[in-house]
């Protein structure tokens, strides 16, 4: 197969190093790809449909959220490409975070309570059903950084003044503050279908101890400690399948990925978000666990047919995000990286080559991989290779599966407790006849780490409570 992968960050590094393993491909494409992803993949400056067009592609994966939500894959589709990526009106549940709790409320899918404002007036008179405190959250797409948690209101009414005062014609959602774990569900969609991958863990505030702004992302645990089987099964029944019948039910065209970004609650499961695409940094941490063909589900999800697919996992990852200094506002760049050979997964962010250097150019640079049989040695190695790794002003959080327990969590097939799960099904949710059919498979005994290492016993402790940071 010739592929097509749009996008230039981390998370198309690392699905570009998962495609490229795939005895079905012939050769994969990038655009605008990056220095890094050039490693794997010939990077053009086309634009993607001429790109399609002039290489002869049989399938299109797109990364980044703004060209789905523009409906990239709906051109794609209508000039012949087949595309992973949802059509523009799905997408619309990323893109729309009004849209998004609409859907869920017409569902009965649990969220958080909420009131749409648009306005600073309508806004300050809506604040005052939320004295528990509120998460304030731009409408439209804000790259993971347009939510601010108050605690009071105080607070809320600052951060209304800030959203309107950039933007008056802004829509603004207040959600009742929710608290406990917050895992990341993503799923190969094909419409009707949802394949999961290892949940996980992603760590959004700048700071050790889940203090300081929100950012896009500063580091992952998979698979998730807060989502046991027990509670996979839980979402599955209040979440996943409504939605799966909520997308046939509203005619909205979901083939990709779904992201459930989710509240683990005394009451349960409820939705903090929807994405339409792989997570960032998320993608960095689960695909290194998957065993199998990465791109013979995202081409068969793209054609509309995941049935009779299963998604095996195993191991557990730890990713650690390394970021400029300045960043999530003003990050310093230019600065030259050094140490980069490692004895772990390095997914490149916001770097380029200078010559037989690697120089940064974004706020976050390197997402950092360790693989082990636990957390606790994924974590091992991640910041192992994190403290080889150097650039001026660098900033990371040294606290990414600090506290992680249940080492059975991590997928393992030879482990009774995990035997034929990996710490979760790999199962498919939904069915084309019967969306409450889902299948189950085993899974083949296979370490994952790193080839080079030998297995290395482990123990890890469960995440501290968490409060709503999306």
């Amino acid at each position: 197969m010739k592929v097509l992968l749009v996008g230039s960050g981390g998370r198309e590094h690392a699905l570009a190093w998962a495609i490229a393993k795939s005895p079905l491909l012939e050769k994969l494409y990038a655009v605008p790809g990056s220095d890094s992803i050039s490693d794997f993949a010939e990077t053009s400056e086309l634009d993607v449909l001429a790109a399609a067009r002039a290489f002869g592609i049989d399938l299109v994966v797109i990364g980044p959220e703004a060209p789905l939500a523009r409906g990239l894959a709906d051109e794609l589709r209508k000039h012949g490409f087949p595309t992973f990526g949802p059509g523009k009106e799905a997408a619309r549940l990323e893109a729309s975070k009004s849209f998004a709790k609409s859907f869920m409320e017409r569902h009965a899918i649990p969220t958080a309570r909420s009131r749409t404002v648009a306005s600073f007036q309508e806004g300050i008179t809506a604040l005052a059903d939320f004295a528990d405190g509120a998460a304030i959250k731009l409408d439209g797409l804000a790259g993971g950084k347009g939510v601010v948690v108050c605690e009071t209101p105080a607070e809320g009414e600052r951060t209304l003044e800030r959203f309107f005062t950039e933007d008056r014609k802004a829509t603004v959602l207040i959600e009742e503050r929710l608290s406990g774990p917050e895992v990341s569900l993503l799923g190969l969609c094909d419409g009707k279908r949802f394949l999961a991958l290892p949940p996980s863990s992603d760590h959004k505030r700048l700071l050790n101890g889940d203090v300081g702004p929100n950012t896009g992302g500063m580091g992952v645990i998979a698979p998730a400690p807060a989502m046991p089987p027990e509670e996979f099964e839980r979402a599955t029944r209040t979440i996943i399948e409504p939605t799966l019948l909520g997308l046939a039910a509203d005619g909205l065209d979901f083939r990709g990925l779904l992201y459930i970004g989710l509240m683990m609650t005394a009451e349960g499961p409820k939705v903090l978000e929807y994405n339409c695409r792989f997570g960032d940094p998320e993608t960095q941490a689960v695909l290194p666990l998957l065993d199998g063909d990465l791109l013979e589900l995202l081409n068969a999800a793209a054609h509309g047919d995941l049935s009779g697919r299963t998604l095996p996992w195993s191991g557990a990852a730890i990713t650690v995000v390394m970021a400029s200094q300045g960043y999530p506002v003003k990050p310093l760049i230019g600065k030259q990286i050094t140490g980069l050979d490692v004895d772990a997964l390095v997914f490149h962010a916001g770097t380029r080559r200078d010559g037989d250097a690697w120089i940064t150019t974004g706020g976050r640079v390197l997402g950092v991989t360790g693989l082990g049989d636990t957390h606790a040695e994924a974590r091992t190695r991640a910041y192992a290779a994190v403290e080889k790794i150097d650039f001026e002003g660098r900033q990371y959080r040294r606290d990414i599966g600090a506290n992680v327990s249940r080492p059975e969590l991590a997928g393992d097939a030879d482990s009774p407790k995990n035997a034929g799960t990996a710490g979760l099904p790999p199962r498919q949710v939904g069915d084309a006849d019967s969306p409450k059919n889902a299948g189950t498979a085993g899974l083949p005994p296979r370490q994952v780490g790193d080839a080079d290492n030998p297995k290395n016993a482990g123990t890890a402790g469960l995440p501290p409570r968490q409060e709503q940071t999306r």
